[in-house]
């Protein structure tokens, strides 16, 4: 097993297009057609409602952790943790490519949010649990998960820089990166945040296969 075999597996791994599976088989409908078209857990929250919202953000989480940890299957980075972290990222950044960008359902997915999550689980979990610790809050306060996406990822990048204030130079490129990526991808977001027409997503709402969309 080398690196480029597991590159390519963590893309194919990010590439599992949770919400578009589940909207397909569960509801026979393209969850792309619907709310804002992003095949993403924001839009199964506000499209198919928290119970299935919850179930793809855990799944996309997975995927972020899963494809960060292949690098266990290469002895080398069991015992150089330099070399490790570093390979872990490109994972990570990988699986997020993937799942952006999904070979399994036509190039269109979500924003990689919740897989960019898990690589971070994988990467330092006290950061990931204070991120989402930060994404938590402002969901339950303002119930914008585009706004509550975005103040963690810039969470993200204060923590990694100043907080926990790393000295590996490739580990804080890419919490600028993430902070970036994070804002980038959401720019329709920002867009409706400003004009008030962003939907707010149903927290304790479900909506069951017969109900519809």
């Amino acid at each position: 097993m080398n690196e480029s075999i597991l590159v390519i597996f963590a893309y194919l791994i990010g590439s599992i297009p949770t919400s578009v599976w589940i909207s397909k088989y569960v509801f026979n409908i393209d969850i792309r057609n619907y709310g804002s078209g992003n095949a993403g857990a924001t839009n199964t929250f506000r499209v198919l409602g928290s119970k299935w919202g919850s179930f793809v953000m855990l799944v996309d989480v997975s995927k972020g952790i899963l494809a960060t940890s292949l690098y266990i299957l290469i002895p080398f980075y069991l015992s150089h943790e330099l070399a490790r972290t570093n390979f872990m990222i490109i994972l990570g950044l990988t699986a997020v490519v993937g799942h952006i960008f999904p070979i399994w359902a036509e190039f269109k997915g979500g924003k990689g949010v919740a897989t960019l999550l898990g690589m971070t689980i994988a990467i330092q979990p006290m950061v990931a649990l204070l991120c989402l610790m930060v994404f938590a809050f402002t969901l339950i306060i303002t119930r914008f998960v585009s706004l509550s996406s975005m103040l963690a990822g810039v969470a993200f990048m204060v923590l990694i820089l100043f907080i926990f204030n790393e000295r590996e130079t490739m580990y804080r490129l890419f919490a600028i990166i993430v902070a970036l990526m994070v804002i980038i991808t959401h720019q329709k977001n920002i867009g409706r945040l400003l004009k008030g027409t962003e939907n707010k997503v149903p927290l304790f709402k479900n909506r069951s296969k017969s109900q519809g969309v």
